[in-house]
Order: C-alpha cells, then structure tokens, then sequence
C-alpha cells in the first residue's frame, strides 16, 4: 500500500499509520483475516501481507459502517478507498462543492470552518487580525 510500518509494532496498531485504515477497520481485519492483534509487523508470512493488501483493496464481507465511502456520489456504492485514491476523491469531492458554489464549497474557497463551528476565537491563523506591533528602536 506504499506505506512502510514499524517491524517492532503490532499489526493492530501499524495498520493505523496506512491512509484510509482506521482502528476500527484494523480490528476487523484482523477478526477476518484470523490474524492475532498482536504480532508484530516483521513475524507476518508473504502470505499474510498479501492477503491484508487484498482485503484493504477490497473488503470483503464487512459492514457498511466500516467503510470510508458509504453511496458514493457518482456510483451509488459502498466503497473503501486507502491511501492516494482517498486524497484524489476528498479533493474531486471539495472541488465538485467548490464548481457548483455551495455553501460548503464556498466556506472550503475562502478558508473558514466548514461544519458550522463558531469563528470568534479560533480560525484565525494566516489572516491579518487583532492589533499590530509598532516595531520597537533598536
């Protein structure tokens, strides 16, 4: 998956650090694939690494809940997308917001919170705000 784990960490955990795999997905994997949580990434068989890139391509009797992209937008289906697939859909899906001047895809153009937080003390990194400094003799 183009991902490099730590051999000395469990597989439970290094799965974790592959885009797209959550904790909840990694225990299922595990469950699923009979794998025990806690061995170490450098004790797995060729065997097993193929089939955990298998199952995170293409998982295979999980539920919904599990999946990163449940109804697709232009499919319809339940998909689970990883590493750079995740990133090119997330930036397709926010550029689609951003053509068609939603709300959201406005709010994404001009860099401010999407999900209705409130903007009075956060948010405010990068903008010119607050009062400046005269700059003091040297």
């Amino acid at each position: 998956m183009n991902t490099d784990l730590l051999g000395d960490k469990a597989i439970y955990s290094a799965l974790c650090k592959v885009k797209g795999v959550s904790q909840n997905f990694s225990n299922a994997l595990c469950i699923k694939l009979n794998l025990n949580r806690s061995i170490k990434t450098n004790e797995l068989t060729p065997e097993q690494i193929k089939a955990i890139e298998t199952f995170i391509k293409n998982p295979e009797g999980l539920s919904t809940y599990l999946l990163n992209r449940r109804k697709d937008y232009d499919t319809g289906e339940d998909v689970h997308l990883s590493t750079t697939d995740l990133k090119f859909r997330k930036d397709f899906d926010i550029k689609r917001l951003q053509k068609t001047k939603s709300y959201r895809g406005l709010r994404h153009s001009v860099g401010l919170p999407v999900r209705g937080q409130r903007t009075k003390g956060h948010f405010r990194k990068g903008k010119a705000v607050g009062v400046s400094k005269k700059k003091g003799k040297k």
